[in-house]
């Protein structure tokens, strides 16, 4: 009897079983947004790093070479600070980092949803003349 009980109180899944992560949401957090050239990630996350919302141009429905487009980069960034801004943030510093299309425009729709822009940083890496080039083509 005892063994049929606990056969029914087991999850069916591994998945059913894992609990969902509490993010603790401080007013003061900071917006990652990494615009290659495929894509736009923004992910808005509290000064600990952990991430309380995020969206990209691609998890908004946009394919291919419209992903890196402005439009979806402001489409992405409004989705994910509404989350956030929801969640309890109120403000943000900004950090960029990547060559894409859609850094202005994403910052642009960050601020407005309501979410208070203190700063803006560019952490975009750069090579202290790191790898050595292709060679050169002849044609």
């Amino acid at each position: 009897m005892a063994k049929a009980q606990q056969q029914q109180q087991q999850p069916l899944s591994a998945k059913a079983a894992a609990k969902k992560r509490v993010v603790k949401v401080d007013t003061y957090g900071d917006a990652h947004v990494t615009a290659s050239f495929n894509n736009l990630i923004v992910s808005l996350t509290n000064k600990t790093g952990q991430v309380i919302s995020w969206s990209s141009a691609g998890k908004m429905g946009f394919k291919g070479s419209k992903k890196n487009t402005p439009y979806a980069a402001q489409t992405a960034a409004a989705d994910a600070a509404k989350k956030a801004f929801d969640a309890g943030l109120k403000r943000v510093d900004v950090y960029v980092k990547g060559p894409g299309a859609g850094r202005e425009s994403a910052i642009r729709a960050i601020a407005q949803t309501g979410i208070d822009v203190v700063m803006i940083k560019d952490v975009t890496p750069l090579p202290h003349n790191g790898c050595r080039p292709p060679k050169k083509r002849r044609v």
